[in-house]
């Protein structure tokens, strides 16, 4: 589904990866796991073409999107939650969901579907997004990516700064976009939640990827866990 094969990437003249290679499939949960600066919401903004690639390539089901203008790629079915959101703050909870169906094209029906999870967002349909909690600012930025009707999704700390209340939300809803197959990509500081969810989880240290294992491992073993992030 989404590979991405051995990419460099800087911040002008301040190299971040180094030859980092992931792979996802469809109806798989990724989970990126390193110290901050590791180079974790770098990989993502990089997928997206939002930063641009010294080498290597980022394929999806076979094409390099890395060739391809930033805003194309949402287009071939690539959502992306940043952190802080990325919210029109101005626009109504309706209107930014209008942006994401116009993305790709969607059927206005696939945002009945999608507010049937986020029932408190179809309360707050003609609020502006900036008038929302953080929860529900967060609820938006899923739904709304999610009306891309994506392939694959990348979310970038989804539960940060959430009560207990949301982070079970947010952990459900991706829960439901693997069981639509989706393949998701997800950068978590909460190993716990991770480790309840993730099929695999993948190390991110000095912007490269020396390990990727299966949680299952992780849950049994938490020797990995504190060599790489310093918990365990």
């Amino acid at each position: 589904m989404l590979e991405v094969n051995n990419i460099e990437v800087a911040y002008d003249d301040l190299q971040v990866l180094f030859g980092l290679s992931l792979q996802v499939q469809a109806g798989e949960i990724l989970c990126l796991l390193g110290r901050n600066g590791a180079g974790k919401t770098t990989t993502l903004k990089s997928i997206m073409g939002l930063l641009p690639l010294r080498s290597g390539a980022v394929m999806l089901a076979g094409e390099n999107i890395a060739t391809l203008p930033a805003y194309d790629i949402p287009k071939r079915g690539i959502a992306y939650v940043p952190q802080g959101r990325g919210l029109f703050s101005e626009l109504t909870v309706a209107q930014n969901l209008e942006v994401g169906l116009m993305v790709r094209d969607s059927p206005a029906s696939l945002r009945e579907d999608i507010l049937s999870l986020f029932p408190r967002l179809r309360e707050r349909l003609k609020q502006r997004a900036e008038t929302l909690s953080g929860g529900e600012q967060q609820m938006l930025a899923m739904a709304r990516a999610m009306c891309l009707d994506p392939q694959v999704i990348l979310l970038d700390e989804p539960t940060e700064g959430l009560q207990p209340s949301m982070i079970e939300l947010v952990r459900d809803v991706i829960l439901r976009l693997k069981q639509d197959n989706v393949a998701v990509v997800l950068v978590e500081q909460h190993v716990d939640a991770v480790l309840s969810i993730a099929d695999r989880v993948a190390f991110v240290d000095h912007g490269v990827i020396p390990e990727t294992v299966a949680a299952s491992v992780l849950q049994a073993d938490s020797s990995k866990l504190y060599r790489y992030i310093g918990v365990g």
